[in-house]
C-alpha cells in the first residue's frame, strides 16, 4: 500500500501454480512438473488504473537460481538487500500492458516457517512482514512509495488435499509489528488458527486468538470471517471471484483500530469443474 493509502499492488510468483487448471489437468494425466507451470500474478489497485494479469509460462520460458527467478518476460532478483521485480505482462481478456519495476527493501528478514496442516504437507512463513516498497510503472503510469509484506507458501501435495477453506489477514500495528491470523476450516474437524505477531526486533510471538466475526458474503456468495474483538467493516473490496476474495478490512486488535489485508479461499469452489473451465479465460498459458 502507498503511504497515502491511495494505491495498492499484490504480486505472486508461482512455481507449480496452485490456481492453474493446466497444472491440475497435467496432474490428472500423471505427468505434472511444477517448473512447467510458473506464473507472475500482478494486481494493481489504483482508482481508474486497475490492472490484473496472470499468464502461465512453460518450462522453456522460465529459469530459477538462488538469486533470480525468470517467468517469461518478467523476473525477480535478490541482491542481498533489495528484491527487484521487473514486470512485463499483458492483461486478459482486454489486452492492457503492465510494465515497470518494483523494489522491495525488507526492514527485518525472518527465517520462520510453520506447517499449516496436521501432516505438515503445506508450510507458510513471512520472509519480510514489514518492508518498504517503491513502485515505478510505465504502464499504467504509476509511481509511489509505501509499506509492503513478503511471505512464502509451499506444499508437497495439491491444495485440495489439505484444506477446505481459509481466511488469512495481516495488519501493521502502531509499534511497527505485523499481526497475522491464518484461520483454516474443514468440515468435521476443529478449526486450525495461527495467531502471530512479528516484531521489528525479529521475534515471532504467539498472541491470543480473538473471536471470529462473520462478514457479509461476497458478490459470488463466498462465506468469510475475520478474527477481531469487535465488529469488522469492509473498507474496500479488492477482488471478488467465484473461489477467492481479497479485501481491506477495518478491525480491532488490542485496543487499536487497524486496516488489514484479508483473503478468503474456497477450495471446493476452486476445484469445481465449472470454475476450472472458466479459469483459462483469465489465466492464459504460453508453453
Amino acid at each position: 500500500m502507498s503511504d497515502d493509502g491511495q494505491h495498492g499492488i499484490t504480486l505472486i510468483a508461482f512455481v507449480g501454480s496452485v490456481f492453474s487448471p493446466y497444472y491440475a489437468w497435467a496432474r490428472g494425466r500423471g505427468r505434472a512438473n511444477p517448473d512447467n507451470h510458473c506464473a507472475m500474478n500482478v494486481a494493481i489497485y489504483s482508482k481508474g488504473q486497475g490492472r490484473w494479469a496472470m499468464t502461465e509460462r512453460g518450462q522453456r520460458h522460465c529459469a530459477r537460481s538462488a538469486r533470480q527467478f525468470t517467468i517469461g518476460p518478467s523476473q525477480l532478483s535478490w541482491d542481498g538487500n533489495c528484491l527487484t521485480i521487473d514486470i512485463d505482462e499483458v492483461c486478459v481478456p482486454i489486452p492492457r500492458r503492465v510494465r515497470g519495476r518494483i523494489k522491495l527493501w525488507p526492514q527485518q528478514l525472518f527465517g520462520y516457517s510453520t506447517p499449516l496442516d496436521v501432516n505438515a504437507q503445506h508450510r507458510w512463513g513471512p520472509l519480510a512482514p514489514a518492508s518498504r516498497i517503491e513502485v515505478d510503472l510505465s504502464a499504467p503510469d504509476l509511481k509511489w512509495q509505501g509499506h509492503a509484506y513478503l511471505d512464502s507458501n509451499e506444499g508437497d501435495e495439491p491444495v485440495e488435499r489439505g484444506f477446505h477453506t481459509w481466511d488469512w489477514s495481516r495488519a501493521r500495528t502502531r509499534d511497527g509489528s505485523t499481526v497475522v491470523f491464518y484461520d483454516m476450516q474443514s468440515p468435521g474437524t476443529e478449526d486450525r488458527v495461527l495467531s502471530l505477531r512479528f516484531t521489528p526486533q525479529g521475534t515471532v510471538e504467539p498472541i491470543a486468538t480473538p473471536p471470529a466475526q462473520r462478514l457479509s458474503k461476497t458478490g459470488w456468495r463466498i462465506d468469510r470471517r475475520m478474527r477481531s474483538t469487535q465488529a469488522v467493516r469492509v473498507h474496500e473490496q479488492l477482488e471478488d471471484t467465484p473461489f477467492y476474495q481479497r479485501a481491506l478490512l477495518q478491525f480491532d486488535y488490542a485496543g487499536e483500530s487497524l486496516l488489514a489485508f484479508h483473503e478468503t479461499l474456497s477450495v471446493p469452489r476452486l476445484v469445481s469443474p465449472v470454475v476450472q473451465a472458466m479459469l483459462p479465460w483469465r489465466m492464459p498459458r504460453r508453453a
